[in-house]
């Protein structure tokens, strides 16, 4: 079986991928410190939780977050006697190289992103992911990864907001019921989830103009459920987009080691 992790900024998920679905999906919060023994005892409690036998034979690894990326080399030779694929290094090849400025080096978030929607939507694709930050990856007609556009994330800004204005609440991300607060918190509320909804489209616009074409967008990340219910910004949602380009590299490099 092949453990696909994926480390954000914020999370790092585990998804164990059989060759035709995901048997599990775990989420812990990233934390550079964790070794390689901490990552095997909270993954195997996991998995003896679910009743999920241990038998992984291939592991990828995607990660915005290079301290980490060493301890969980260790974790997946130590305990699974495997050397995983690191998207981004040269050894890890891409169905299509991204088309970037020369020496940009690509976020393997974005990468990957760009490698699943391709394989499950084609090309000409815009895809928003709400994470830590908001990012617009461009997905070109051959699947390649053409560039995009970074946006603070919501809790990011939210975040800010409290932090440079001590009389203003942390508050919840949600839709409020009107765009007009009538209080400190609705204000917030309706600042954040309408100004984000105009962000959203207002580069999905401009990204559609540059390039002279109807571009699909899909939406990813934790928030995207919630932003799709502002005027109709995504044509598809994917909940596990970024586990799903995982495999598709993965297969995409067996196959061509395999030749």
């Amino acid at each position: 079986m092949l453990l696909a992790i994926d480390c954000g900024n914020t999370n790092t998920v585990f998804a164990i991928w059989d060759g035709n679905k995901f048997l599990a999906t775990f989420r812990t919060s990233t934390e550079h410190q964790r070794t390689a023994d901490q990552y095997y005892v909270w993954f195997s409690t996991l998995m003896e939780h679910h009743k999920i036998p241990i038998r992984i034979d291939e592991v990828i690894i995607s990660s915005t977050v290079p301290r980490v990326v060493f301890n969980l080399r260790v974790f997946s030779d130590r305990y699974f006697d495997t050397r995983p694929l690191v998207v981004g290094k040269p050894e890890c090849l891409l169905p299509t190289p991204p088309r970037v400025d020369e020496g940009t080096q690509v976020g393997p978030d974005r990468l990957v992103n760009t490698a699943g929607a391709f394989d499950r939507h084609g090309g000409d694709l815009i895809v928003v992911d709400f994470g830590t930050a908001t990012t617009f990856d461009v997905v070109d007609v051959d699947g390649a990864y053409v560039g995009g556009a970074i946006a603070p994330g919501v809790n990011l800004s939210l975040e800010a907001l409290h932090m440079a204005a001590a009389a203003l609440p942390h508050v919840d991300v949600t839709k409020p019921q009107r765009v007009i607060g009538t209080n400190t918190v609705t204000c917030m509320q309706s600042g954040v989830f309408w100004g984000y909804v105009g962000l959203v489209r207002g580069i999905c616009d401009r990204i559609r103009g540059e390039r002279g074409q109807e571009m699909r967008i899909v939406g990813t990340g934790g928030l995207a459920p919630l932003f799709a219910q502002g005027d109709m910004l995504f044509d598809r949602i994917e909940d596990d987009l970024t586990m799903h380009g995982l495999t598709v590299i993965h297969k995409f490099n067996k196959e061509k080691g395999g030749q």
